[in-house]
């Protein structure tokens, strides 16, 4: 049995949108890592890029369980002095791309691809995104938060 290796013509980069709206923060992020490797695919393989595009729209609307509210997300700049630390209910307010984004990272494998397959998230606070013309499908997570029901 010979093993299967796409060919970079047989890759294709396709774009989803993702409504965060009541969504759990791990679900969606587990979610979206799939999609941005090209797990859904049949031609995935994890040596090559096969990737999708992905949109989340409504980020502030998104559902943080347990006490996330209360905890903090750290990240460093790499420089002395450099640790920033911010509450998740300070940036739900302010900046809800960053919990997503943290999220969705951690659950990115830890090698130089992922930071290619980052580069295709793209996280809006509203509603509205400039990426219509690229028509992309909608991606429905089913399940919801249980505080929103």
């Amino acid at each position: 049995m010979k093993t299967f290796t796409p060919k970079p013509a047989d890759l294709t980069h396709d774009w989803y949108v993702i409504d965060a709206t009541d969504v759990v923060l791990g679900r969606l992020a587990s979610q979206v890592a799939i999609l941005l490797r090209g797990k859904n695919k049949a031609t995935f393989a994890p040596h090559a890029d096969s990737g999708n595009h992905v949109i989340i729209i409504n980020a502030e609307k998104i559902a943080l369980t347990g006490n996330k509210l209360g905890k903090e997300l750290y990240s460093h700049s790499g420089r002395p002095g450099g640790l920033r630390r911010d509450s998740y209910a300070k940036l739900l307010e302010n900046k809800p791309e960053r919990i997503i984004m943290a999220a969705v990272k951690g659950m990115m494998p830890k090698n130089r691809l992922s930071k290619v397959q980052l580069g295709r998230l793209r996280i809006f606070a509203g509603d509205a995104h400039p990426h219509t013309p690229q028509q992309p499908q909608t991606f429905e997570i089913s399940q919801v938060s249980q505080q929103a029901k």
